[in-house]
């Protein structure tokens, strides 16, 4: 079992944005809310990262806090599956889950995460490894859900830096002030998770999920989601 100090630390490496995890390709459908209008500014950024958070953040806490509790991958992936309608976003899910399980196997070599990339060589999704790999790193449900429910939110405050050219300041800002809603999705996954896979969240963002598909199509694009 990891000491506090060195269990703190991996906590801070596992939710570095440099982490070699692929998140920095992905813009968590704020591409294609930027071009429909709906993402112009600091306010509008806010209202779609809370919205994110407590939907499609909420979900995947879930999922990696179950997976830090060592509940079964198999069975996680499929409610992952379950609850992820949009065939794009499961690719996304999947390839992310790849690109992921090299960076963890790498940092935190160990038999938990040798077993899923056995069992699922063309990639579990996301949240299922990012438990995983907190639990091979020494990290409870709590922290899973933490770096899964951050990473939600602050993907697209990046993505919008880039995209709208909005000052970084400000984009930080929004996530700073989201911090207390953060740490009230983490709880309410860990908790979920303790009370077993069937419990989980399956907070949906249908408009998320029409507007991967339409991006997935877009011929041309500054993020691959």
């Amino acid at each position: 079992m990891a000491t506090p100090v060195t269990t703190r630390a991996a906590l801070l490496v596992l939710a570095d944005g440099r982490f070699p995890a692929g998140g920095h390709a992905h813009s968590g459908g704020a591409e294609a809310a930027v071009k429909a209008g709906r993402l112009r500014d600091a306010a509008d950024l806010a209202a779609f990262c809370r919205g994110r958070l407590h939907t499609t953040g909420l979900t995947s806490a879930g999922l990696a806090a179950a997976a830090a509790l060592g509940h079964d991958a198999g069975a996680l992936d499929e409610a992952a599956d379950a609850r992820t309608p949009s065939p794009a976003l499961r690719a996304v899910s999947r390839r992310l889950g790849r690109q992921l399980m090299r960076a963890a196997r790498a940092a935190w070599p160990c038999e938990a995460l040798d077993a899923l990339a056995a069992a699922f060589p063309r990639g579990a999704h996301q949240p299922v490894v990012f438990g995983t790999t907190a639990r091979a790193a020494g990290l409870g449900p709590e922290d899973a859900a933490h770096c899964v429910a951050y990473e939600s939110v602050s993907g697209p405050a990046t993505a919008v830096v880039r995209l709208l050219g909005l000052d970084p300041f400000q984009a930080t800002a929004v996530l700073a002030r989201l911090a207390p809603e953060l740490d009230d999705v983490a709880a309410r996954a860990a908790a979920a998770a303790r009370e077993g896979i069937d419990a989980l969240p399956a907070a949906s963002a249908p408009l998320l999920d029409v507007t991967a598909e339409q991006h997935a199509a877009w011929p041309v694009r500054l993020f691959a989601s």
